[in-house]
């Protein structure tokens, strides 16, 4: 152990030390050692004014006609040197605080100010090891809390297109774990993923004892303009239940179809057995960059939640929470399900980077338009009321 915090130690101090003399830093595109920052504040609009504020199906910018501070996130990582390396050891610690921690709370970590919109959360926390190992690529070890491999849309939203999410990413994939995953290089196309956590969106405490899998495949052809991450997690997630598993299953295929016209297509299937409950989906993503100020983008979704297990909306700061710990707790009357419903959406963003000094900071602002609605003549939308709902969002994202 005590080699191991030297090995640590030395490693660290290496990397700050090359961060701050540049003569010295291996020429790579960017140091190993990295700490940046930013701060994302949005707003939507919903035309039917619902008197409980909230904009049915959506989670980071659920509520209606109130500006969120989204996230303000400090990061430090140090990344591996990369496939091919010698043993390499690396971290990540990254937390957040603001409006969107209310949704990817884990359990076990700042459960006393689940209550309030404004949150903190350590989002991820981790060891990341390289081994030489196998193949010419070697094998990375990653253990602490980190974020799912699942989605094409992820919690940090300097990836994302647009301010909203999918329903996809909001109720057909976890948002982050804790245990141990592994990935295998197996061969410049090929990365295999497999590890154990303890569940979804869990750290110090579960709401069961038993483990999950948490694995799949990368492939990485033509040279990067065609990609496909195919995952699963696998394991028991309903409260004090040890035995009945759900499977969380994603595909995402990403198509470079030329130097500014990018295809993204994630598709979606989960079923719990404790609920016998299915959901199932898609989502297109076309994205066209004009130039470096301006990017364009549409995305078309279609998620069934066949048995109305999923998709809800949560009004008090602390109802998602809850409801995945499970137990005596009481939620606020305005959180509801939509039933069994097929939910359609479409979203059309721009994306604008006014021309910034980059040593100093980055901007983004990103106006969408939404119509979600559903297909089956269910009312899920306005208070239980509507069979659709169309808002206008926009964000702002600074970047340190």
């Amino acid at each position: 152990m005590k080699q191991f915090i030297r090995l640590f130690g030395a490693t660290l101090m290496a990397s700050i030390a090359a961060a701050g003399e540049p003569e010295q830093a291996p020429a790579t595109p960017e140091a190993l050692f990295k700490v940046y920052a930013w701060i994302e504040s949005g707003f939507t609009v919903n035309f039917d004014q619902p008197n409980d504020r909230q904009n049915f199906g959506r989670l980071f910018d659920d509520r209606a006609n109130e500006a969120l501070l989204n996230q303000a996130v400090v990061t430090l990582e140090r990344t591996l040197a990369g496939a091919g390396s010698a043993f390499d050891l690396g971290f990540k610690l990254q937390v957040m605080a603001g409006s969107d921690a209310r949704f990817i709370h884990s359990l076990g970590l700042f459960d006393r100010t689940s209550d309030q919109i404004l949150q903190p959360d350590l989002v991820e926390a981790y060891l990341n090891l390289h081994f030489p190992v196998v193949t010419e690529g070697g094998l990375d070890l990653k253990l602490g809390k980190f974020v799912t491999l699942e989605g094409a849309e992820t919690i940090d939203p300097r990836t994302n297109v647009f301010y909203s999410h999918s329903y996809i990413f909001n109720f057909g994939i976890p948002f982050n774990h804790s245990g141990a995953l592994a990935t295998w290089h197996a061969s410049p196309s090929i990365d295999l993923y497999g590890g154990l956590t303890r569940g979804v969106n869990t750290s110090l405490d579960d709401n069961n004892d038993s483990l999950a899998f948490h694995g799949g495949i990368g492939l990485n052809l033509l040279e990067g303009k065609l990609t496909a991450l195919a995952t699963t997690h696998i394991g028991p997630e309903t409260p004090d239940n040890n035995h009945d598993s759900r499977y969380l299953n994603d595909l995402t295929i990403t198509a470079k179809l030329t130097k500014d016209f990018t295809s993204i297509t994630d598709l979606n299937y989960i079923y719990d057995e404790a609920a016998n409950a299915t959901g199932y989906g898609i989502a297109q993503y076309l994205v066209y960059t004009f130039n470096d100020l301006i990017s364009i983008g549409v995305r078309g979704e279609i998620w069934r939640d066949a048995d109305g297990f999923y998709v809800a909306s949560f009004a008090d700061n602390d109802d998602a929470s809850d409801a995945l710990r499970g137990g005596a707790v009481t939620f606020d009357p305005r959180t509801v399900g939509g039933g069994r419903t097929t939910y359609g959406a479409v979203t059309l963003g721009v994306n604008i980077k006014p021309p910034l000094p980059k040593s100093v900071t980055s901007l983004v602002v990103r106006p969408e338009l939404r119509y979600d609605r559903s297909l089956n003549g269910t009312h899920p939308f306005h208070e239980s009321s509507a069979r659709d709902q169309f808002t206008a969002g926009i964000d702002v994202i600074v970047s340190f």
